[in-house]
């Protein structure tokens, strides 16, 4: 298997896995009990790996999200609690979403062991969430380090999705509108939404970019290597509960 198609065939684990401790009940419940009001433990605990830096910087790294919703979020977050502190905390809900919610039946250390080896190829320029989570503290169950292995690959291809929307004069909405349209008002974008009929072509166009941006820290695993982690990280998304 080749690098592209390595990056192609394990996009949807990559970005769905993770998704699973970031849209739980549980994971909100443990943010309020934080003492943060609804998203906003999202904001702070995903952006806290960023350090003390203005709303701004945090809404260019969520690409897709309004910026003022991001913005205004962020900074109510200030006052619950540190930055690293929101991180770790968010990490910690990681963790605990593991432990409930994957099977027994995927080997767990292989995973991480890979997406370790890809993570540590891949260039971190344009991507400081990327940045941010690869430099955080790994838990100890093997389970929890490959999900947040896997969190870090997310964050790494979505920094390149933006990029490539970007270079396709995409607009953030306009994206989300065509790839996941029941997100849109999650992600702060209010009502009424542009046609994006017309965007699907250049879309697909800058999804195929990603790929190949993405394909460059592949090429660190051999064809068999790469093969296997799609195969993994495959069984580990269906697998999850």
């Amino acid at each position: 298997m080749d690098a592209e198609q390595a990056a192609r065939d394990s996009a949807d684990a990559i970005v769905s896995l993770p998704a699973g401790f970031m849209l739980d009940g549980a994971t909100y419940e443990r943010g309020g009990a934080l003492g943060f009001d609804g998203i906003d433990f999202y904001t702070a605990g995903r952006g806290g790996v960023l350090g003390d830096v203005d709303g701004a910087a945090v809404a260019a790294a969520f690409f897709f999200f309004n910026p003022v919703t991001v913005t205004e979020a962020w900074d109510r977050t200030a006052a619950v609690m540190g930055r690293a502190e929101a991180a770790v905390a968010f990490a910690g809900c990681l963790a605990t979403w593991a432990a409930a919610h994957l099977s027994d039946d995927v080997a767990w250390p292989r995973l991480a062991e890979l997406s370790g080896r890809i993570i540590d190829a891949a260039a971190p320029a344009g991507a400081p969430l990327f940045d941010g989570w690869k430099a955080l503290g790994e838990p100890d169950d093997p389970k929890a380090v490959a999900l947040q292995r896997m969190n870090v690959l997310r964050e790494l291809r979505g920094a390149l999705h933006g990029a490539a929307v970007r270079a396709a004069g995409i607009a953030p909405l306009e994206a989300v509108l065509v790839r996941a349209p029941f997100m849109a008002g999650l992600f702060g974008w209010p009502e009424p939404y542009p046609d994006v009929e017309g965007r699907r072509d250049a879309w697909q166009e800058a999804e195929r970019a990603t790929n190949r941006a993405v394909a460059e820290a592949f090429a660190t695993l051999d064809a068999s290597e790469r093969a296997e982690f799609v195969a993994l990280s495959g069984v580990a998304h269906t697998s999850a509960t």
